[in-house]
């Protein structure tokens, strides 16, 4: 029994700062590794941007809700000798998804990638075989990301020199966008293919060729959702942590790190001062800085400035008295100027005129989402990050979102409004102090790639580290996974 003690009394302790996917995953490898694990939360609930919101039996997911890279999140769980089953069940959608171009004129994804193939030759002769070809170029540009890319530190250049990756250099000095219009000729076609990277980080025209890697996520792997939402997901990892041992302190804000000559000894919150040996921030990179004495930050603000952010959001998650007709579960609404767009959240940086714009109804697949008869919706706009946001703006789009939605889909929906929240660049920054509001982290440009990011560990304070959207290996839900087992590997490879 006394050694039992005095094991408890020398186990290192690691403070996590924010309770995003990034700080639940290396909090779960922290503890697998015999650390003791405490993980400090800003706000009233663990999952970070993965929050949810419930009112009169409608619930929304208000961050994020794709369920893409299933086998990141296999990986992740079969880590612990689990199974993501284990704690949530996934369905595959299909269709995926639907895409609107003008009203009566949509396509269908299918969940088969033979499908998608025939559909795409139906609207463009002989675009079926390039597409088939151009997936299976980007099967193997992700099998080798996921081999020897993504899953790496970011430290040097030399992370990303092997022989497959050398093969494919002239793909990282091409764009996405061009690749795709020398195979594709039909606008339509052009626009599916390009979506992920506007969507979820760059513009097309400055994204690497490599990065096609993420169209055979859409349409290799597919669509899925949890059941009960991407919440799922944060309370399936919420409880490994806890079987592994971690803490989990929500309401509990940092305030700032007590610094003994290079090293960090403890942060301060609202309420209490928690020394550990080891700190990882998977809160945003920016404001953790911020908490630093000046001369102990890495980056400046004119660094910040001058980097390309993945665009802001503004959201609004809407309950219906009724279900709506010709939606899908994921609905895209491609029925403007999809170059525009991309323009005024990268080089004008202004509110969109007329914005490409996406909406969720997962009740069409999930019944424990809405109440019977009625619909949970949640609608999308990517914006440039920093815009000023005022609430007559936010009705401005409010309007035009259901405008168009009524048009496109041949129905009413006004009348049907039970209760609605919009959700933008000023929550943004409330909810997680972020950098200007943006809601994806740092674009996956060339300049912005691997070891180009803002590096995971603090060059002047020994023990202190960063995971999450900010850092490798970049935006979204599965690179978050990622970004937390890359930050528990390296420190537990450079520390003991």
């Amino acid at each position: 029994m006394f050694n039992f003690f005095v094991f408890l009394l020398n186990m290192k302790k690691v403070n996590i700062i924010g309770s995003g996917f990034s700080s639940l995953a290396s909090a779960a490898y922290m503890a697998k590794a015999g650390y003791e694990v405490n993980v400090f939360e800003k706000n009233n609930y663990l999952g970070g941007r993965a929050q949810v919101f419930q009112k009169n039996g409608f619930t929304f997911d208000m961050g994020p809700t794709w369920y893409w890279m299933p086998d990141v999140f296999e990986s992740f769980f079969q880590d612990f000798g689990k199974q993501p089953n284990d704690f949530y069940k996934i369905e595959k959608l299909n269709p995926a998804y639907r895409v609107y171009f003008e009203k009566n004129d949509y396509i269908d994804i299918s969940a088969f990638l033979y499908e998608i193939i025939e559909t795409f030759d139906k609207i463009e002769k002989g675009s079926g075989k390039k597409l088939e070809k151009y997936i299976t170029q980007a099967a193997n540009n992700y099998n080798i990301a996921i081999k020897d890319l993504v899953y790496k530190p970011g430290i040097s250049p030399f992370e990303l020199v092997n022989l497959d990756t050398m093969k494919r250099l002239p793909l990282f000095f091409s764009s996405i966008s061009k690749k795709i219009h020398q195979k594709f000729k039909n606008p339509k076609l052009r626009q599916i293919l390009e979506f992920p990277v506007l969507f979820l980080g760059a513009k097309p025209t400055n994204t690497p060729a490599f990065y096609n890697f993420m169209n055979y996520a859409d349409f290799g792997l597919g669509t899925w959702h949890p059941k009960g939402g991407m919440s799922a997901v944060v309370k399936g990892m919420v409880e490994l942590g806890k079987e592994l041992g971690v803490k989990y302190h929500i309401n509990q804000e940092v305030k700032g790190f007590e610094i003994e000559k290079d090293k960090v000894v403890g942060i301060n919150t609202k309420t209490d001062y928690f020394p550990a040996d080891i700190f990882i921030s998977g809160a945003d990179y920016h404001h953790t800085e911020q908490l630093l004495p000046e001369h102990f930050r890495r980056y400046s603000e004119k660094y910040w400035s001058k980097k390309t952010f993945a665009p802001s959001s503004l959201l609004f998650y809407i309950a219906f008295d009724k279900e709506l007709d010709n939606v899908l579960h994921h609905t895209l609404f491609f029925d403007t100027d999809f170059k525009k767009h991309s323009a005024e959240i990268y080089d004008s940086k202004k509110w969109p005129e007329s914005p490409l714009f996406y909406a969720s109804f997962p009740g069409k697949t999930d019944p424990s989402m809405a109440p019977k008869g009625k619909e949970t919706a949640t609608f999308l706009i990517p914006i440039a990050p920093g815009l000023k946001d005022e609430p007559v703006t936010r009705l401005k789009y409010l309007d035009m979102v259901l405008n168009r939605l009524e048009k496109l889909t041949g129905q009413t929906v006004k009348d049907h409004i039970l209760f609605y929240r919009s959700y933008a660049v000023n929550d943004f920054i409330e909810d997680y102090h972020s950098y200007k509001g943006n809601a994806y982290g740092l674009a996956n440009i060339l300049k912005q790639t691997a070891f180009l990011r803002p590096k995971i560990k603090n060059h002047k304070l020994k023990n202190l580290y960063f995971s999450g959207q900010l850092t490798v290996p970049g935006p979204g839900v599965p690179p978050a996974l990622i970004s937390g087992k890359i930050v528990a590997d390296h420190i537990l490879k450079t520390t003991n």
